[in-house]
């Protein structure tokens, strides 16, 4: 009987699990630490929404020629994206690029042929598979171990990225914490409700005179105490500690991190001095950007596509290029009037379109 019921029944199912410590456990570990930011602790301060501003202001004034999805807002939101993550990924359609807030891919020899995104809308996120020509992927700062995947500049310098971090949560602490301008005055021996009374005197009289009772008392015959209403400061030193130079070294270091050179942020910085760490930004950092975004879109929408943020930064040196330009026409009208054909002297000094 019993066998005739299992045989009705069926066979039981078998139930599979991961372990604890597979595959499948180190991935969505992976997964979880890259939704939730974890890689960089740095990533909600000042100093890394500075750079990331930047960042955002100088890819949307770039120039594009060659096509019309990439517009303003698109770039703004590729530079964010490419800031904190290290890379971006935008679905072309019909109407233009549809940014994705994740997606998982699949390779071929070591090439992104597939993709799963998720598109944001306000009713959830939907997810879409496209092939890799229908997706434009930009990415930054990979290595030969995992070349479709990008890696921020916090990423990169997570060790300044963490000190920094580290530092302002102890400032904080001390702060919120530590009996920041609180004073300790001598009285001699009261009682409790006296000490309150005088206490609550203190208390708003910035500006005006305030008398108290001498506390140099002469008890039962003996020594009368040298000192008289001498305070003692109960705030911390935070001079010996070296936390305030530990900071703005942490803060130097992510600046540079991103491209943006640390003196423009001092006091005492010149206006030459930050066309120079602008014209540093532009020419290091977001122009070899633009040229990956180029070449990316380039490929994925089947036509020349390029960008420059030399000009609408205005990120050179005008004085010289004015003077340039007028050798270069002077050498020009000379080699005319001699006959000479200017194309190889131009040739040898590299003198391009």
């Amino acid at each position: 009987m019993n066998a005739l019921v299992r045989w009705f029944r069926g066979a039981p199912k078998v139930e599979t699990r991961s372990s604890g410590a597979g595959y499948t456990t180190q991935v969505i570990a992976a997964r979880e630490a890259f939704i939730s930011g974890s890689r960089g602790l740095a990533e909600l301060t000042a100093t890394v929404q500075s750079c990331i501003s930047l960042w955002e202001a100088g890819l949307s004034v770039a120039d594009v020629d060659g096509t019309d999805v990439l517009s303003r807002r698109t770039l703004a939101l590729m530079a964010r994206s490419l800031a904190l993550r290290g890379e971006a990924v935008f679905l072309i359609d019909d109407l233009g690029l549809v940014p994705a807030h994740d997606w998982d891919l699949r390779t071929r020899d070591g090439r992104p042929s597939a993709y799963r995104l998720s598109l944001p809308d306000t009713g959830g996120a939907t997810t879409r598979t496209a092939l890799a020509g229908e997706v434009l992927h930009v990415v930054i700062g990979s290595d030969p171990v995992h070349p479709w995947m990008g890696s921020a500049p916090l990423r990169r310098s997570s060790l300044t990225a963490g000190l920094l971090h580290e530092v302002e949560e102890a400032l904080s602490e001390v702060f919120r914490e530590a009996p920041i301008g609180s004073q300790v005055l001598p009285f001699p021996e009261s009682e409790e409700m006296d000490l309150d009374a005088l206490g609550r005197g203190f208390r708003g009289r910035r500006g005006r005179v305030m008398l108290r009772e001498s506390v140099q008392v002469s008890a039962a015959g003996g020594p009368t105490p040298q000192a008289d209403w001498r305070p003692t400061s109960t705030s911390p030193d935070l001079s010996k500690t070296m936390s305030l130079e530990t900071l703005g070294d942490a803060r130097n270091a992510i600046s540079m991190a991103f491209g943006c050179l640390p003196a423009m942020t001092s006091g005492v910085a010149t206006g030459p001095l930050i066309r120079e760490a602008q014209r540093h930004l532009a020419q290091w950092c977001l122009q070899p950007i633009a040229e990956l975004i180029g070449e990316e879109a380039s490929a994925k929408l089947g036509q020349p596509v390029a960008l420059d943020v030399m000009r609408p930064l205005q990120a050179f040196d005008a004085g010289g290029r004015a003077r340039a330009a007028a050798t270069v026409i002077e050498a020009l009208a000379r080699a005319k009037e001699a006959g000479v054909d200017a194309g190889p002297a131009m040739h040898l000094v590299d003198w391009g379109n």
